[in-house]
């Protein structure tokens, strides 16, 4: 008689503020999660060994992060440099069981290497640059899994302020550093200031006088 093994129960680990981590998900079951959900959503999936996370940005979460995109979209123009954005586009691999959507991401160094609206990272390099936002949630479990991804660069906000980390050569882990490697001029202390800026002042206003300071750089 042959016994067919019972798969573990998923479990929710943890639920706060609109968030949740369960375990003991497959990656089939991932993947048809992602299916069934498709685009039209408002969560953000994380996998990692089959553990989930599901993130549901709130309203100050979309806030910030649209603005770091319009600063680093400004930087690119100033700077003469390309850019192609994704979003919080979805980034599987199924080798190291793993899967990721950012709040955004961005080619810069790589730009020229990506000509599809479809990203396969079997192919294709990982973003130079990924903004994560933690306004209720921590990007902790994230950090290893851009890490394995080979992403260079990461901002990380939080309420205590932006870190900028960078990855080693080795790829052994990540480092904060106080400028990006992408922008030397950018540091998180800068970055806080225009955020800061931002809660009085209108967002094209903003980024006139931000351009206004690279050009001076």
């Amino acid at each position: 008689m042959t016994i067919t093994p019972i798969a573990p129960k998923p479990e929710i680990a943890t639920v706060a503020n609109r968030n949740a981590v369960l375990t003991n998900i497959s990656w089939q079951t991932y993947q048809a999660l992602l299916a069934d959900i498709s685009d039209h959503r408002a969560t953000l999936l994380t996998y990692d060994r089959g553990t989930l996370e599901i993130k549901m940005p709130l309203e100050l979460h979309e806030a910030i992060n649209r603005i770091l995109e319009r600063i680093i979209v400004a930087l690119t123009e100033e700077l003469g440099l390309d850019i192609k954005s994704f979003g919080s586009t979805i980034f599987n691999r199924q080798d190291l069981q793993i899967g990721i959507e950012p709040d955004s991401c961005f080619y810069i160094q790589n730009a020229h290497l990506i000509r599809r609206f479809q990203i396969d990272l079997e192919i294709d390099p990982p973003p130079d640059l990924v903004v994560e936002v933690d306004i209720h949630s921590s990007s902790t479990r994230r950090l290893p899994i851009y890490q394995k991804l080979g992403v260079p660069e990461l901002w990380q906000y939080s309420r205590m302020g932006i870190k900028i980390y960078h990855l080693q050569v080795d790829k052994d882990k990540y480092t904060e550093q106080q400028y990006s490697s992408t922008f030397p001029m950018i540091s998180g202390e800068v970055l806080e200031d225009l955020l800061a800026k931002s809660e009085t002042m209108g967002e094209n206003q903003l980024i006139r006088e931000f351009k206004q300071w690279i050009q001076q750089q």
